[in-house]
């Protein structure tokens, strides 16, 4: 009998339905694509954000203070302390191990290029170009400026790893007229090394005036054998919120599990400063801080959109359903006259409501999922990829909507009073 009155109920008045369906559609359509960007782009977003630099700097915990000319370390190789080469396969075995998406070692080196044009005091900087790196019980990693650094551009070609070769900042290139193919001679103490000059590097920054070479051979200029100076770290994180800018040492063991089990880039940094021994890892704040301030504004426009369109929504199916009450007063005066209680008159309502919401819900998740791979598309130059997880959110929102519209005409119904209706009042 419930299921024939509902069955019934549904199939009066057909267009009222019709355009409750569609509310629902088109506002679930709106939810569906603006979570599916959110969950999609939100990951694309960060990623891009990795392509600006790395946002973790390790540094010897007992390290003198740089002495810095233009960008560049000109301390002697003599002075401040190293970190060991052979434990960077450790920050593949961190908790975040699979949010370290590259890192790359520094050395730099004091040097004297002599050329016959003239002869320049420079700094020649060790680092990878691509180094697979032995992990841990895992297979190898393949990190380097190429995907810590991607947009340092190299006219020519870059360095082997183990050979005598580097590449020429394009400032001191153009400086003293260096060209790839050539071969020239740097003075690091009182050693002379011939070079040949594969490339010419632009990065923008204070390489642009320095030789970039193979971090091997900045070590064994500078007496430092499997050592490096510096580390950036590219790790994908969370954006930083109130909690996760706390100090970790003033937390309860609750709080600091939470923020240990979050990708805060301060908790990804702690992991990264236990794994490497004399380490101390520090939060590029830059970086770290832009990327949540993107990624927050974008996630709050797509919730504004989505919470906008189911207020729209929230109203019209008010509207509707207190049109419907309104219409059928006469059958539920009777059933009331005849001894139905209120709470099932209720909720033989409600059903009906809830059945167009399932449907619109599931015809608007189809819908949003297209519109998604349009907007993603169109925004970010992708489409974005379709989120079946969000199926049982989207029927969930539909079901939300419709209930709060129909709570007020409910209301209504419940409180009706079936004599005067009867009686034609």
């Amino acid at each position: 009998m419930f299921a024939r009155i509902i069955f019934e109920s549904m199939a009066r008045n057909p267009r009222r339905k019709m355009l409750a369906s569609a509310v629902l559609i088109l506002a679930t359509a709106v939810a569906a694509a603006t979570l599916t960007v959110a969950l999609d782009e939100g990951n694309r977003l960060a990623h891009e954000f990795r392509s600006f630099g790395a946002n973790i700097l390790v540094t010897p915990q007992a390290d003198t203070v740089p002495l810095e000319i233009g960008g560049l370390d000109t301390r002697p190789v003599s002075a401040g302390s190293y970190l060991r080469e052979a434990d960077l396969g450790k920050l593949k075995a961190i908790f975040w191990r699979n949010n370290i998406e590259g890192f790359t070692p520094f050395l730099q080196v004091p040097a004297t290029i002599e050329t016959p044009q003239a002869t320049v005091e420079t700094t020649l900087v060790g680092t990878w170009y691509r180094q697979a790196i032995p992990v841990p019980d895992g297979p190898e990693f393949v990190t380097g400026v190429e995907s810590t650094n991607p947009w340092w551009e190299v006219t020519g070609a870059w360095f082997s790893g183990g050979a005598k070769e580097c590449v020429v900042g394009r400032m001191l290139a153009d400086r003293l007229d260096i060209k790839p193919g050539q071969t020239i001679t740097i003075r690091t103490g009182a050693t002379n090394t011939a070079l040949r000059v594969t490339g010419i590097i632009s990065t923008g920054g204070s390489e642009d005036q320095a030789l970039v070479a193979p971090l091997a051979l900045a070590q064994q200029l500078a007496g430092q054998p499997g050592m490096y100076r510096t580390l950036m770290v590219t790790a994908l994180t969370k954006p930083e919120d109130a909690f996760g800018r706390e100090n970790p040492k003033q937390m309860t063991p609750v709080e600091y599990e939470r923020w240990y089990c979050s990708p805060y880039p301060a908790s990804i940094a702690s992991q990264v400063q236990a794994a490497l021994p004399g380490s101390s890892a520090k939060v590029v704040r830059r970086v770290a801080e832009s990327e949540g301030r993107v990624l927050g504004r974008v996630s709050a426009l797509f919730w504004l959109i989505t919470l906008g369109a189911m207020a729209a929504a929230t109203l019209a199916i008010a509207a509707m359903a207190a049109a419907s009450v309104v219409e059928r007063r006469s059958e539920v005066a009777l059933m009331k006259a005849l001894g139905a209680p209120s709470g099932l008159l209720a909720w033989f309502f409600l059903v009906e409501q809830l059945a167009v919401a399932v449907a619109g819900g599931a015809l608007g998740f189809g819908l949003g999922t297209l519109l998604a791979r349009g907007l993603g598309r169109l925004v970010f130059g992708v489409p974005s990829t379709p989120q079946p997880i969000l199926l049982p959110v989207v029927l969930t929102i539909a079901a939300g909507v419709v209930a709060a519209g129909s709570l007020l005409p409910l209301r209504r119904m419940v409180r009706l009073d079936p004599a005067p209706v009867l009686r034609g009042e």
